[in-house]
């Protein structure tokens, strides 16, 4: 029950937690999840360490003195059968997946695709998706990679998150699955690796424990304002607190251990659908995407509107908006000029517009945690990457 307003003090239970989980899996104390182990190897080195972000309240209004955003290149990559409909990289940005209306999920070695964008390419071939899964039976809404493991989700119009072991070469199917009794809008793994939430059709997000599949609602949902769909849910890098942005425009922050609601933004996107939020590295700020073609920055102890990024369309898709790796950039997509547009993200000015490559509008539009590099994919059915030239 710590106020909101708090300084957030560096994560050390999460990492002692993660080192302990770790130690148990490496000494064969298997649960549940022992068909599937997962690296304790790379536990430590994954675990989320309270990053200092941009201090956004100190420049409330510069003008005049935005960044330069990096020259990209970009490539085709791959292409679904079907829209692509999301993408997500993994913590330490080695893999990027993609979901699509035809059902499957494509994972790629991001290592594999910078080959075949550099020189190396005349080597030979090079396939950059290393596995395809085939498991739902709807289209695919949203992924998620565990934060220790060769794990990733998926979550579906079937009303399941389903379980892929990428670490398996062979495998194409899942070897878990939960049933959700609504569509799964959005998956979002705990830090830990020991909790998932789900954001369904339902207006409360469900909160599973990995091992037992035991679903939990906030003890208060029947006193909350909300009866809409949830777009996306997100955790912040600590686990502390989770976000989500539903199709009644509201954003809603949530307590990581007591999964009671603690502040509403209602109508933080009007009475259009708020598609997107997350939270910046330092947990302060929230960054919400809605289809009023508004990009909004919110205090989290606060829930003041700290930025508005202008001047990108997008009114029909679940538009989503991102920060670059430093936080000091965001980009999403105009839906009308079929554009990737770039705002400094201190200053709130555009500061780049490239046209998409695209074939029609990206639905999504990912970056990477590490590098300097992002992923787009939509309606054309392809997926792009773009790196900075160096």
């Amino acid at each position: 029950m710590t106020p909101l307003t708090t300084e957030v003090s560096p994560n050390r239970l999460l990492e002692l937690v993660a080192k302990g989980i770790a130690t148990e899996r490496d000494e064969g104390l298997k649960g549940p999840f022992s068909t599937a182990p997962l690296d304790a190897s790379t536990s430590l080195s994954s675990v989320p360490v309270m990053a200092s972000g941009i201090d956004f309240s100190a420049m409330q209004d510069v003008k005049g003195s935005s960044k330069n955003f990096p020259k990209h290149e970009t490539k085709h990559i791959s292409e679904h059968k079907n829209i692509a409909r999301c993408a997500r990289f993994s913590p330490d940005g080695q893999y990027v997946a993609t979901g699509s209306s035809d059902y499957s999920i494509k994972l790629f070695e991001v290592s594999k695709i910078k080959q075949i964008m550099g020189f190396d390419a005349r080597d030979g071939p090079i396939r950059p998706v290393i596995r395809t899964f085939y498991d739902h039976a709807e289209p695919i809404n949203d992924l998620d990679f565990h934060p220790q493991g060769t794990i990733l989700i998926s979550g579906a119009k079937d009303n399941t998150i389903k379980f892929f072991d990428f670490s398996k070469t062979v495998a194409r199917k899942a070897f878990r699955v939960i049933q959700d009794t609504h569509n799964v809008r959005s998956v979002s793994f705990h830090p830990s690796g020991e909790f998932l939430l789900a954001g369904t059709d339902h207006p409360i997000p469900h909160l599973y424990d990995v091992n037992t599949f035991q679903c939990y609602l906030p003890s208060n949902f029947q006193n909350l304002n909300t009866n809409s769909a949830i777009n996306q849910v997100r955790y912040s890098l600590s686990g502390s607190l989770y976000v989500t942005a539903s199709k009644d425009g509201s954003v809603l922050l949530w307590d990581g251990a007591t999964a009671q609601c603690v502040r509403q933004i209602v109508g933080a996107h009007g009475l259009t659908e708020a598609t997107c939020a997350s939270f910046t590295k330092d947990q302060r700020y929230v960054l919400s995407c809605g289809k009023d073609s508004t990009i909004k920055l919110w205090e989290v102890g606060t829930g003041r509107l700290v930025k508005q990024y202008l001047g990108a369309v997008h009114t029909q898709l679940r538009c989503q908006a991102v920060f670059n790796e430093t936080e000091e950039f965001i980009l999403s997509i105009d839906e009308l000029n079929n554009e990737v547009v770039i705002w400094d993200a201190l200053t709130a000015e555009k500061v780049a517009r490239w046209h998409s490559n695209h074939v029609g509008v990206p639905r999504w539009i990912e970056h990477s945690p590490t590098e300097p590099a992002f992923v787009t994919c939509g309606i054309d059915r392809s997926v792009r990457y773009w790196k900075e030239i160096s």
